[in-house]
């Protein structure tokens, strides 16, 4: 007979995706790995824009719409409000996978499943001041 596992020493909970289960653990309710959260439907990539509301993400997906009269393409955009797991910790400017769930309140139908890394492009009002290579001749200077 095996020995009893404590809540504790439970590993995270298969959610029927292809997706990484994250290494720490939440005690998050909606959490689809460590809470009863269950996932379907459409499963959606996108970036991060805004994480100012406690537990829940703006996700911004951008697309490109053919106008035939034109000939040429217009970007549109998408935005979900998701819920984000505290065991995920995903921060603005990163790609995320989403996947869709029973609704959470009123505009939440979104959980993060997983973080696949920053972003390659900045998000508008993020603070773009980069350090400027020592190596790099400044306009005033010339090479002798």
């Amino acid at each position: 007979m095996s020995p009893s596992r404590t809540p504790s020493a439970r590993r995270a909970r298969d959610i029927g995706l292809d997706v990484r289960a994250p290494k720490t653990r939440c005690e998050d309710r909606h959490c689809p790995f460590h809470g009863r959260l269950p996932v379907r439907g459409q499963v959606i990539e996108g970036t991060v824009v805004s994480t100012a509301m406690q537990r829940t993400a703006v996700v911004e997906r951008t697309l490109l719409h053919y106008v035939s009269k034109y000939e040429r393409y217009e970007k549109r955009r998408r935005r979900y409000l998701a819920h984000a797991p505290p065991c995920l910790h995903v921060p603005v400017g990163h790609r995320v996978r989403i996947a869709e769930t029973r609704p959470l309140s009123k505009l939440v139908s979104f959980c993060i499943v997983e973080d696949l890394g920053e972003a390659a492009h900045r998000v508008a009002g993020e603070d773009t001041t980069a350090p400027v290579p020592a190596s790099a001749p400044s306009a005033g200077e010339e090479k002798a």
